[in-house]
């Protein structure tokens, strides 16, 4: 029997990527859509350029578009002052494109970049955890790099799934210089206050650039009032009484 080809990932250049040693940052989707969330506003904010797309052979068979045009679904964003690219998808990456996919990254693309940060989303415990960042370095410098910026080191032990994951471990695996943000957000709803928080709180220090994120701040209190409004209407329909911790959560939240 013929053995299967392994699936593999090539990343068409268009524009030349003329930052000296930029920072590259991951927005891939993710708990919350934190990463993509921010990393969108970045990409918009900073007027990075196109640089390419990665193609995987295995990607699912789809038409990504916005503002009424197709675009390629994973794509590579690049601009000077401040040094920075961008790693976007439109759909989530699926467990067969993870590996071919970090691949790339470390084999087309290492050598433009001089260090990676990741995003992560982790489900918050609580009101008060929301928007909590920690870090997670893969080398001395990128801890130090963290400690100067004021981000707190993770302190538990725990791991990183999915593409995130995958890509990180071939960066530690490579010693290509990596660090992991950590951003605690809503476990069902996608969450642009955790995406503000971590633009604001890590990502603006740790790559020293300045982005305004009012945008995020009103798309964030819209939905903390369709939340109430929600709560409001699923205590009318169990009574005057208090909720009980029991209760389901709302079909629309799962």
């Amino acid at each position: 029997m013929p053995t299967e080809q392994p699936s593999s990932a090539t990343f068409e250049r268009l524009t030349d990527i003329s930052a000296d040693s930029p920072t590259l940052i991951e927005g891939l989707p993710g708990l919350g859509m934190v990463a993509s969330i921010a990393v969108d506003q970045i990409t918009q904010q900073l007027d990075l350029g196109y640089s390419g797309h990665i193609q995987i052979d295995d990607f699912p068979p789809v038409a990504a578009f916005r503002d009424g045009r197709v675009r390629e679904s994973i794509r590579v964003n690049a601009g000077e002052q401040p040094d920075v690219m961008t790693l976007q998808s439109d759909v989530p990456i699926p467990q067969q494109s993870v590996r071919p996919l970090a691949n790339c990254v470390l084999d087309d693309l290492a050598e433009e970049f001089e260090r990676a940060i990741f995003l992560a989303g982790a489900p918050a415990q609580s009101e008060e955890d929301l928007g909590e960042v920690t870090g997670v370095a893969t080398s001395d410098g990128m801890e130090e790099n963290l400690r100067v910026a004021d981000i707190d080191l993770a302190e538990e032990s725990g791991a990183l799934g999915g593409v995130t994951g995958g890509l990180v471990s071939a960066c530690y695996r490579e010693d290509v210089p990596a660090a992991v943000l950590i951003v605690r957000c809503h476990p069902q709803l996608p969450d642009p206050g955790a995406a503000q928080s971590v633009i604001e709180n890590a990502l603006e220090p740790l790559v020293a650039f300045d982005v305004d994120t009012s945008e995020l701040q009103q798309q964030a209190e819209e939905i903390q009032k369709q939340k109430q409004q929600v709560a409001e209407q699923l205590q009318q329909m169990l009574g005057d009484g208090e909720p009980t911790e029991t209760a389901p959560n709302p079909s629309m939240y799962q």
